[in-house]
């Protein structure tokens, strides 16, 4: 007997259940939600402080926020490359410490130009250590970077005796200070450019995507034929360059190499990277992001200082900040169990 098979007919998808559409738009702002947050943060502080004070939305106000943006900005990107690959560098801000306290030192003996490749370099070879314990010894990155932080600062005061560096070269003024475009600091404009060329790296070229690879599933980045361990490498090691960066700004700014300088800033580095979107799960966020986060924690600091909140006060609510942060966009489902 012949078995006869009855033609089947194309299903219809099934309907959309009540209030689809508007769990879609929810889905959708979702999804942008890491770059509206930080937007929005942003335009509340600048009506909320304005209404405090008349003085805050100014042409000094603009060129105070941007000079404070231009160094915090460049450290946070250290951090934020680390951070993408699912790991931390706690060390970002020491590692800018020494390089101001080395600018100071040799730009009058070697000149300008040469001085600053050597700092650079300097900065690079210590993210480059960072990532061989990371990646070699298996040391979580956080306890390496931890202990890095430690030994920067010990190298940072015996250079200096524990006292500030001073130096006669001009160029730290013409390259940091000045402005090339009216009103805005040079730095703000390396600042700038920075993210660009750091968010181009990240979102066009083989290496970015390979790091969002690592950060989202370092196994998976693995058995797909990502060489992980180069990554990471590369990583720390631009992660320290850009760090060196960050302290030749603020030693420009400073107008001399201060021990332990930048050091405070590690607080505000990390915050502007979570507050700008960056998860501290890894494989979420980018450079531009961070630009952002930059903005929200500078305009921040500055409303509190104009209204003249303690200082006290303001470690509270950075700490808050970068609390609430975390809870926003660290993705739950990297981890098995919250600890």
């Amino acid at each position: 007997m012949t078995n006869v098979i009855a033609p089947q007919t194309p299903t219809s998808p099934p309907p959309a259940p009540p209030g689809g559409g508007g769990r879609g738009a929810l889905a959708r702002l979702d999804q942008y939600r890491n770059v509206l947050v930080p937007t929005i943060a942003v335009i509340a502080l600048v009506i909320y402080f304005q209404s405090q004070t008349s003085s805050f939305v100014s042409a000094d106000s603009a060129q105070n926020i941007l000079r404070q943006m231009a160094f915090l900005t460049v450290l946070a990107l250290a951090g934020t490359f680390v951070i993408l690959i699912g790991g931390i560098d706690l060390s970002v801000a020491a590692n800018a410490t020494l390089a101001g306290i080395l600018i100071a030192t040799w730009i009058d003996d070697f000149g300008g130009t040469l001085a600053i490749v050597m700092v650079i370099a300097v900065g690079a070879f210590v993210g480059l250590v960072n990532g061989i314990i990371t990646t070699w010894l298996k040391v979580p990155s956080f306890l390496v970077t931890l202990g890095m932080m430690s030994i920067l600062d010990g190298v940072s005061n015996s250079i200096s005796d524990g006292g500030p560096v001073s130096y006669q070269s001009g160029l730290l003024q013409t390259l940091i200070n000045d402005s090339t475009i009216p009103n805005v600091p040079n730095g703000a404009l390396i600042a700038i450019v920075l993210t660009a060329i750091a968010t181009v790296v990240a979102f066009a070229t083989p290496f970015g995507r390979h790091m969002y690879a690592v950060g989202g599933n370092e196994r998976a980045a693995g058995l797909s034929g990502v060489r992980v361990r180069a990554v990471k490498l590369a990583v720390f090691a631009l992660a320290g360059g850009v760090a060196a960066i960050a302290g030749i700004i603020f030693t420009g700014q400073a107008s001399t190499g201060v021990p332990m300088g930048a050091d405070a800033s590690l607080l505000n580095s990390i915050a502007a990277i979570v507050v700008g979107g960056t998860a501290l799960s890894g494989g979420v966020g980018g450079p531009h992001r961070t630009l952002l986060g930059a903005l929200v924690i500078v305009l921040l600091s500055a409303g509190m200082d104009i209204t003249s909140v303690d200082p006290y006060t303001q470690l509270v609510v950075k700490g808050a900040v970068v609390i609430a942060a975390v809870a926003l966009t660290i993705d739950r489902r990297r981890y098995g169990m919250i600890k």
